[in-house]
């Protein structure tokens, strides 16, 4: 991803409207409780409503197996979830929920229970991705009143992630041994572009190449409550 600087006009709008629920499944390849969690994480990114995000991790890589999608960076992101809720450990598989909740990965009623509850939050953030010339993604972002200014703890972080949408492993050692194993919207990338205080309209326009879908999340420091999110496919 690469920053390209502020816009002042708007293109064609992708995608607007009510910030759908952020799903985080923090998994392995090396965890034998993970697939149903990783099954699970398919039917929810079937969902218009979600973004379901596989996030790997890779302190499982020690027990002999490497998971090849695993990344140091968003183990430091689990640990600073549960930091921020004064927890002392992390787990998988794990899902964060809406950035507030964390719900035992391979429980789909509990998830589907906090999903629901996620979306009647009151939506204080407006979001919009726009895609501009070539790999121009174009993001837009505004509170929705004087109000929700006052609410939200100030400043948000803005968020971009790339992901790859699937794809088949073949498991050769550790915990989940001869397995062939599907994965869905694997994080391949994330960066934050920066912060952001909702008093004032936030506009942006990123480059962002090939063919990975683009998601952006604003989301209170910690990490906390994601305010907004929105994706182009």
């Amino acid at each position: 991803m690469v920053f390209i600087g502020v816009v002042t006009a708007p293109v064609r709008a992708e995608q607007s409207g009510e910030p759908p629920v952020v799903v985080e499944l923090y998994t392995s390849q090396g965890c034998s409780s993970c697939p149903p969690a990783d099954a699970f994480l398919a039917v929810l990114a079937a969902r218009d409503d979600v973004i379901a995000l596989g996030f790997h991790v890779d302190y499982w890589d020690y027990i002999g197996w490497k998971d090849v999608f695993a990344s140091p960076t968003y183990s430091a992101r689990q640990k600073a979830y549960a930091k921020a809720a004064g927890r002392r450990s992390i787990y998988t598989p794990q899902m964060i929920i809406g950035g507030e909740v964390d719900v035992v990965g391979n429980h789909p009623m509990d998830v589907t229970d906090q999903i629901d509850l996620m979306r009647d939050r009151p939506v204080r953030v407006k979001l919009m991705l726009q895609r501009g010339s070539g790999d121009a993604v174009i993001i837009a972002a505004e509170a929705v009143s004087k109000a929700a200014q006052a609410e939200i703890a100030a400043p948000l972080l803005v968020q971009v992630i790339r992901y790859k949408p699937e794809a088949h492993v073949e498991i050769t050692r550790g915990e989940n041994e001869g397995h062939r194993l599907a994965y869905t919207n694997i994080v391949t990338k994330w960066d934050v572009l920066g912060e952001w205080q909702p008093t004032e309209p936030f506009k942006a326009q990123i480059a962002a190449p090939g063919d990975e879908p683009v998601v952006v999340l604003i989301q209170q420091k910690g990490p906390g409550r994601i305010e907004a999110s929105a994706q182009l496919r």
